[in-house]
């Protein structure tokens, strides 16, 4: 069964967010460190929410899916570096969903 691990950050009033340094600093670290254990990743950006000139409740949402339970549990052994790299691009606390893959 394949797992997946989303990391979100949600987009409120005077927040920052560096989509150039999450993309290709942040998401190679990711690579480096976690990337044996991964299958997949997909970045979404937030462009904006459900209604007409809603904005986005996210500035990003990073989808990683695993193989395994016990390739995250591999893969979050070797995150210290990706959770040390956070403040780097953002000052907002992600959220994060750990759900099986149907």
């Amino acid at each position: 069964m394949s797992i997946a691990l989303q990391v979100l950050y949600p987009a409120t009033d005077g927040t920052k967010f560096d989509h150039d340094y999450y993309t290709s600093t942040h998401m190679d670290l990711v690579e480096q460190h976690m990337g044996p254990h991964v299958a997949s990743t997909v970045v979404t950006k937030g462009l904006g929410g459900g209604g007409p000139d809603a904005p986005a409740p996210f500035h990003a949402i990073a989808t990683i899916i695993f193989p395994s339970q016990e390739a995250m549990g591999a893969a979050m052994d070797a995150a210290g570096p990706v959770m040390q790299d956070i403040p780097n691009f953002t000052d907002v606390q992600p959220q994060v969903m750990v759900g099986e893959v149907v």
